[in-house]
């Protein structure tokens, strides 16, 4: 686990040595109380819900995270440092979880720096403390499935624009498809399917305070998957 510390800590440096970390941090938060407070009417409506706020961040999720993820491969092939990386004495899991944990320590920050947020909602009315432990929990499962398929994707091209851009279509299209079953009238069994699917549809729960384990195995599956996926694909490009 050390060495993978070691990378996740490096990547870390990385991102806050350059503009990337510290503009996903600010483009996270302008947008999310921005959007919550002016675009919602939180303060026409008079009432202490934050619903509005964590229903915004599944879509944020899709269009800023691969700002942090398309660098993660891309890059290295990019600047010549991914045969040199390939070289050196880490196994391709300690690798990809580094660069994982390091996405998310990004992301866990940027979510620390929203409890501003709920602290001036619980001024209008009062706030259940185990509801918005849900809803925090929620999204760092959102992040970590969104994370670890945005790096699955970055370890597909050698291009970080071309990563950038197939992530977000990705997540956007799993976090969009369940409305699909609203818009349209499909047969029932392709309605369950699209929102077993769906990103969104599985952080409903958490935002109505409820811990549901079909909710919690789908992010923890996605996540494992695209991170195990990563890894493969890592191991067939030593052999290229």
């Amino acid at each position: 686990m050390n060495r993978t510390f070691t990378i996740a800590r490096k990547e870390l440096q990385g991102y806050f040595n350059s503009p990337v970390g510290w503009l996903f941090v600010i483009v996270f938060l302008v947008s999310c109380s921005v959007l919550f407070f002016f675009l919602q009417s939180f303060f026409a409506i008079d009432r202490a819900d934050l619903r509005g706020f964590f229903g915004i961040m599944p879509l944020l999720f899709s269009i800023l995270l691969p700002a942090l993820t398309m660098r993660l491969w891309a890059e290295e092939k990019k600047q010549g440092t991914y045969e040199f990386l390939m070289t050196m004495p880490y196994t391709e899991t300690q690798l990809v979880l580094g660069k994982y944990l390091a996405t998310m320590g990004v992301v866990g920050f940027s979510l620390l720096l929203t409890l501003p947020v709920p602290l001036m909602v619980s001024l209008f009315g009062s706030l259940d403390a185990g509801t918005l432990v849900a809803e925090y929990f929620g999204m760092l499962l959102l992040a970590s499935a969104s994370s670890a398929i945005g790096q699955l994707i970055s370890s597909k091209t050698n291009n970080q624009i071309n990563a950038f851009i197939l992530s977000v279509i990705v997540l956007a299209a799993l976090n969009l498809m369940g409305q699909l079953g609203v818009l349209f009238d499909l047969p029932e069994f392709f309605t369950t399917l699209i929102n077993w699917l769906s990103l969104n549809h599985h952080v409903v729960g958490f935002s109505r305070g409820m811990l549901d384990t079909r909710d919690l195995m789908y992010f923890v599956i996605l996540s494992a998957a695209a991170l195990y996926a990563t890894a493969k694909s890592i191991v067939f490009g030593r052999w290229r």
